[in-house]
């Protein structure tokens, strides 16, 4: 009993100008409402000011991942540059997460701060911004924040002085204060920070190789890289955190790395109760970021059901150790044959988050392919895989919600939303734990495929 909740791009043309990228599309919300055995599913756009602005005036009127106004002179756009550092010209075209905060608000999150935008779970309304009521400025923000009924922590990348600000915000307050700050190692900018995992203790921060890039940013044409920019010569780090202290208790270095998400981290401890080290987990693209051009719509739309366009990824497991050694480690945590070599969209139980874990769940790959097509259970402990596919079909993210009084770490459903490519779609729901097929709601029209979910319990 409650709603499931989905955000993701959804319109990604204004009149008759197509967008070029999946993440330039404008925000729809999706809701799936569970009652007495029954689904009530609806949607509805996300009303951003950029969304709102581009339907009033019939094109994009502000800067989204790839898409720029269209300029009418140089004066035009120098005036744009000038609104671009004050942030007035970023979007606030929330289309990537969706989140329930402790005190119940549910907010959907890009990666600008601006796009922080209250919803009503219910109506699907949009409330309004989310206005931080700090002093701690920045334009941008990870993507994707760790939300408890505790605490609210996400990242602010510092492009003008290389670093990442650590920041939790209390519920019932609109106020980040900063738990510390952390330095990058090398780099002219931060590495991109679309996620980052937690331990019980510690914040893992990730200094990745794929760089934000000011001069990208600038352009009024996309590179392949786009706002970014990959620069393997400054190699990559992680940091730790005490969540506590605010203290960096390790620095190391790690092999070069490409992630947009990562699934969980634990402590690992010796016989002793000692910790050790800490362990991450994240979808890993063995190092290649090639990844972000080929979401590009051209390439999604015009797959011929035989060439392999996806790609490689696997479950990347990074042992940072705690004893002041200088490196760290990245391995492959399962052989990634097992989910096709795909590998993204990941949930877990979030009983388990931030502690040790056997079981995640993410969208794998039967190849051939252009997109993960699979729905995948990972048993990290046997180092196996489970998969579901069907023919035509693309799901979004499996979410899994844990049965009340569950006593098992997969006692519990797992929610997808599915788009077929002949242009219908439905819910699917997946035991947890069998990963067989528990039911399926056909929707009475197609929906397009969708990223971030979560889950609003029925009070």
């Amino acid at each position: 009993k409650g709603t499931y909740l989905r955000n993701g791009p959804g319109l990604w043309h204004i009149e008759d100008y197509n967008f070029r990228h999946l993440f330039d599309g404008y925000a729809t919300l999706v809701k799936l409402q569970f009652e007495n055995g029954r689904l009530i599913a609806g949607h509805r756009q996300i009303e951003s000011e950029a969304y709102k602005a581009a339907r009033k005036n019939k094109k994009v009127c502000f800067r989204e991942f790839s898409e720029v106004p269209k300029y009418e002179n140089f004066m035009a756009y120098v005036g744009d540059i000038a609104k671009l550092f004050s942030g007035a010209s970023l979007t606030d075209n929330a289309n990537t997460g969706v989140v329930k905060l402790g005190d119940g608000r549910v907010v959907c999150l890009t990666e600008t701060q601006k796009g922080s935008l209250v919803i009503d779970p219910n109506s699907l309304e949009t409330l309004g911004r989310l206005e931080y009521s700090d002093s701690l400025g920045g334009l941008i923000h990870s993507a994707h924040p760790i939300v408890t009924d505790a605490e609210f922590l996400t990242l602010l990348p510092d492009l003008v002085n290389p670093g990442y600000l650590v920041v939790r915000m209390e519920p019932g307050t609109n106020e980040r204060k900063v738990i510390g700050r952390v330095n990058c190692r090398n780099g002219p900018a931060p590495g991109w920070v679309h996620s980052f995992p937690v331990t019980e203790h510690y914040v893992v921060v990730p200094e990745m190789p794929l760089r934000y890039c000011a001069q990208n940013l600038l352009r009024a044409e996309p590179t392949p890289l786009y706002k970014f920019e990959w620069r393997p010569e400054s190699k990559a780090f992680l940091h730790v955190m005490c969540k506590a202290s605010g203290k960096i208790v390790a620095s190391v270095e790690v092999p070069l790395f490409v992630t947009f998400h990562f699934i969980n981290a634990y402590e690992e401890e010796d016989e002793d109760g000692r910790v050790t080290a800490i362990i991450a987990d994240c979808c890993e693209h063995n190092a290649d970021a090639t990844i972000l051009d080929q979401l590009r719509l051209q390439n999604l739309r015009s797959f011929n059901g035989k060439d392999d366009l996806l790609p490689d990824a696997r479950v990347g497991r990074f042992t940072i150790p705690l004893d002041g050694s200088p490196y760290g480690k990245l391995e492959s945590a399962l052989e990634p044959d097992e989910h096709g070599r795909g590998m993204d969209m990941c949930s877990i139980n979030p009983t388990k988050l931030g502690k040790k874990y056997r079981y995640a769940y993410a969208c794998g790959a039967q190849r051939p392919c252009h997109f993960p097509n699979t729905l995948t259970k990972l048993d990290l402990v046997k180092k196996k895989a489970k998969n579901w596919h069907e023919a035509g079909a693309v799901p979004s993210e499996p979410f899994f919600v844990a049965r009340p009084g569950a006593t098992e770490e997969d006692d519990g459903v797992v929610i997808s939303l599915i788009s077929e490519k002949n242009g219908n779609g439905y819910a699917l729901l997946l035991d947890g734990s069998t990963f067989e097929e528990i039911a399926r709601a056909r929707l009475p029209y197609g929906l397009p495929y969708g990223l971030h979910g979560c889950w609003v319990p029925k009070e």
